[in-house]
């Protein structure tokens, strides 16, 4: 049993002490045996208590790092939910409020809560780019296979000619670990402060609340108007910087999303897509499973647990691929 890699952990730190107290005891008691022929009966018997008690503390040790490391892996309850407009121009930023509209009808439903952290509207409507905090149990278990692009094919309002338009938005979900440590230098970031806009109240309009934070070496910027002061919203900030920050060394040893993020975000182009809403057909297609749902207008409204359990039982049986490239009806 190799316990030396817990060494440093604080939760065990006691319990190293009397593992090497017992461990230079027995080495001691082994000598002696060894030594005096006329003590072995007595020294053997010792010996073995004292084993006994060694190997009680390292079980010990390795429970509470297992029950650690398990917990490092545990699904949390708060994510951070991205929401960006991709192709198609001002269709696809009413696309992407569609989209965070319908997490949040869905967040309603399961009692979880639902909070904008940072919104860039665009110019007729819709988001360029949202950024919201949900907090729930389940809510990463639920939400964390809706990252990706989703396209959307509809005859826009503003459409004279009756013409099926094909847009995107990009969806990414970062999940906030209480237990990840991320050692982030004053030297690594740029932050500016400006007042926020929208709703908030006078004071969070008149005052610079909001904060900017730049961080050089992954290119990541992070904006927070959420909170009244500008120390809550820095503080915000840089949980979220740390967050995905974490993410990207978890995406590096696993290998499966690359470092820049663009396993989640993608490139926002139509021809990437993770699912397909067909509003014509009044059907739903997510790509990875190969299956479709109707009742578009249920499902945009929250109804989002059928589609949601379909993806997570694909991926405990292993049928889940990484979605399709194309521009097809499906």
């Amino acid at each position: 049993m190799d316990i030396e890699k817990y060494r440093d952990n604080p939760k065990t730190k006691y319990l190293f002490s009397e593992y090497d107290r017992l461990k230079k005891e027995a080495e001691e008691t082994k000598k002696i045996q060894e030594s005096d022929p006329a003590m072995a009966d007595l020294v053997t018997l010792e010996l073995q208590m004292i084993l006994t008690n060694l190997d009680s503390v390292m079980k010990s040790i390795e429970e509470i790092n297992k029950t650690d490391e398990a917990e490092a892996v545990a699904d949390p309850n708060e994510i951070i939910l991205e929401v960006r407009a991709g192709a198609g121009g001002e269709e696809a930023a009413i696309f992407a409020y569609q989209l965070a509209e319908m997490y949040e009808k869905y967040t309603v439903i399961k009692g979880w809560s639902f909070r904008p952290i940072d919104v860039s509207e665009a110019a007729l409507g819709g988001y360029k780019d949202a950024t919201f905090e949900l907090k729930g149990k389940g809510v990463y278990s639920k939400l964390k296979y809706e990252m990706g692009v989703h396209r959307v094919q509809r005859v826009p309002a503003t459409e004279k000619q009756g013409r099926v338009h094909t847009s995107t938005a990009s969806v990414a979900i970062l999940p906030l670990r209480t237990n990840v440590k991320i050692d982030i230098k004053d030297g690594d970031i740029e932050v500016d402060f400006s007042r926020s806009g929208g709703a908030g109240g006078q004071n969070v309009n008149k005052v610079e609340t909001a904060v900017r934070i730049f961080h050089k070496a992954s290119g990541i910027m992070i904006r927070c108007t959420s909170e009244r002061s500008q120390l809550k919203n820095r503080e915000k900030a840089m949980g979220i910087l740390a967050a995905k920050l974490a993410q990207i060394e978890e995406e590096k040893i696993a290998k499966t999303l690359s470092a820049d993020r663009k396993g989640q975000i993608g490139t926002g182009d139509r021809s990437e897509k993770i699912r397909t809403y067909n509003v014509l057909q009044d059907r739903i297609t997510d790509h990875r499973i190969k299956q479709s749902w109707h009742n578009i207008e249920k499902i945009m409204a929250g109804e989002l647990d059928p589609i949601l359990d379909a993806l997570i039982d694909a991926s405990e049986k292993g049928t889940m691929t990484e979605g399709e490239a194309g521009d097809s009806d499906e």
